[in-house]
Parts: C-alpha cells; structure tokens; sequence
C-alpha cells in the first residue's frame, strides 16, 4: 500500500453489467462537474443584472451539491486523494511565488 494515500475503507459494490451505485454517483458527479463549468462561463457572460443574480444562485446550489456527491464518493472509498511530497509543494509555491512576481513589474 502507498503510505501516500488518503483514502477510507472501501465500500464493494456489485461488479457485471449492471449499473451498481457507484456507478451512478460517478455519472452524477460527472454532470455536476459539467453543469458547474457551463454556469461558470455563464456567469462571466450575463449581461443582465437579474440574470446574474439567477446563475450566481444556481451556480452555488450546483457547486455545493457537487462538492457533497463528491465527499460522499470519497467517504466511501470510491475516491483516493495522494499526498502530495513536501519538496514537490515547496518547488510548486516557488514557482507560483516567481510568476507572481513578474506580473508586478
């Protein structure tokens, strides 16, 4: 096992031809994820003051319901996230911190 991982006990699902729940959480997940992008670019194109309002709203009920399959997903041990090495977050800020930088000259 990567001593890396952050993960919990995986919750087994049937296998075969069927669709089982995990299953339907990735493809809920999946068109969370697209919807969140779509009211993004929608946001950044309304016009009109009320119909931001309606995206904004909209784009936060489809955010956080995203962010909720998501956490139930990874409660279950369908998600492992990978700590990421100290040197490799340290040359990441580096990097980030010089491009920064740059931009106020």
């Amino acid at each position: 096992m990567n001593n890396n991982q952050i993960k919990n006990p995986k919750v087994e699902v049937p296998t075969g031809k069927t669709l089982n729940d995990k299953d339907y959480m990735n493809s809920l997940l999946s068109t969370l994820k697209e919807l969140v992008k779509n009211y993004a670019i929608a946001l950044t194109e309304a016009s009109n003051e009320n119909l931001y309002n309606e995206y904004k709203n909209t784009f936060e009920i489809y955010s956080k319901l995203q962010r909720d399959v998501y956490e139930l997903m990874f409660r279950k041990g369908w998600y492992v996230l990978e700590q990421a090495e100290e040197n490799k977050i340290d040359s990441k800020f580096q990097t980030l911190k010089e491009e920064f930088n740059n931009l106020s000259m």
